[in-house]
């Protein structure tokens, strides 16, 4: 499972790197940075919780074999 941002619609709010900061960073030109776009099973659900919180759906968590097509 991956995590992927969509830095043109970041608005930099913080969500994402409050739950999970190992994972996201909003950095000095205020737009996340995804660490590890590859995420561990045991960090499934707080960087789902993180996605569902940005309030841009600037974040989209990608499952193998999951498609919204």
């Amino acid at each position: 499972m991956k995590v992927v941002a969509d830095r043109e619609r970041c608005v930099g709010n913080g969500i994402c790197e409050g739950i999970h900061p190992a994972v996201f960073e909003v950095g000095d030109d205020g737009i996340v940075t995804v660490h590890n776009e590859n995420i561990r099973e045991e960090d499934r659900e707080l960087v789902a919780r993180a996605v569902d919180g940005c309030p841009v759906r600037a974040l989209e968590l990608l499952i193998p074999g999951c498609s919204d097509t």
